[in-house]
């Protein structure tokens, strides 16, 4: 894997020991599944958890979008019928039980946690400010940013993106079921190849949809480095965060 170009520039003086000063790990609803049908796992959390917490300790600032497609999926319900903006705002509030689920496991491990909010609901999260998320971060807190963008008809990719830029970190971590990107579905394909890297424009042109195209577009705009890896190895998602070179890199650099 190649190094990630620079980016972030508002983010923070990264400590000596690690690659990146701020992070945003966006971590799929379905993730949280765990091997239940619905809801949450809490072994998932705390298997999740426990490696966030090694890399806040390591002076790493992290930011977590999650999503809500363990309880809700706003699109598949949209397409059965319901209208598309009713779905989504279903689908932001199902993000902010994840949140929590999330932070109860966090601050089981001893990280300060706070759940932001992009809908407003003062008696369970703070609402998103960007300049008050930043300050958490800046005290070692580890931010969960729940509720997407607020608004229907985008994806907690395109927000995890957008929240990414906002408060300047220097990657966006997504994390998935499969080791990164690959030429076809490796499920379905026993030939498709990984990818160690690729550019915005590849992803776009070849619609491999490992990211929203809304997302990858924010993402290239800003120069934003986005690695994708597989969550469910022991250890990766602190690997990924610490620059180790897992996953696949997409980055504005030519690929290799």
């Amino acid at each position: 894997m190649t190094d990630a170009p620079a980016a972030g520039a508002a983010g923070a003086t990264r400590p000596a020991s690690t690659r990146y000063a701020r992070i945003v790990l966006k971590i799929s609803g379905e993730a949280l599944l765990g091997t239940r049908a619905y809801g949450v796992d809490p072994a998932v959390c705390t298997f999740i958890a426990a490696q966030v917490a090694q890399v806040n300790e390591a002076g790493t600032e992290v930011a977590i979008v999650v999503g809500g497609g363990n309880i809700f999926r706003g699109l598949a319900a949209a397409a059965k019928g319901m209208e598309r903006a009713t779905a989504d705002f279903i689908g932001m509030l199902a993000t902010v039980m994840n949140g929590l689920a999330l932070q109860d496991a966090l601050e089981r491990t001893g990280i300060t946690t706070r759940v932001m909010s992009a809908i407003a609901m003062n008696e369970v999260a703070e609402p998103y400010i960007r300049r008050r998320a930043m300050r958490h971060l800046e005290k070692g807190r580890v931010v969960i940013l729940a509720a997407g963008t607020g608004n229907p008809y985008f994806t907690t990719d395109t927000a995890a993106a957008l929240r990414a830029v906002e408060i300047g970190a220097q990657v966006l971590l997504k994390a998935t079921k499969v080791d990164g990107v690959y030429t076809a579905d490796p499920e379905i394909d026993p030939h498709a190849l990984r990818h160690d890297t690729l550019t915005y424009s590849q992803v776009l042109a070849d619609r491999l949809g490992v990211l929203d195209s809304t997302a990858v577009s924010l993402c290239m705009e800003n120069d934003l480095p986005i690695v994708v890896f597989d969550m469910n190895r022991p250890d990766n998602i602190r690997r990924a965060a610490m620059g180790d070179p897992i996953g696949t890199l997409i980055h504005g650099g030519p690929a290799r």
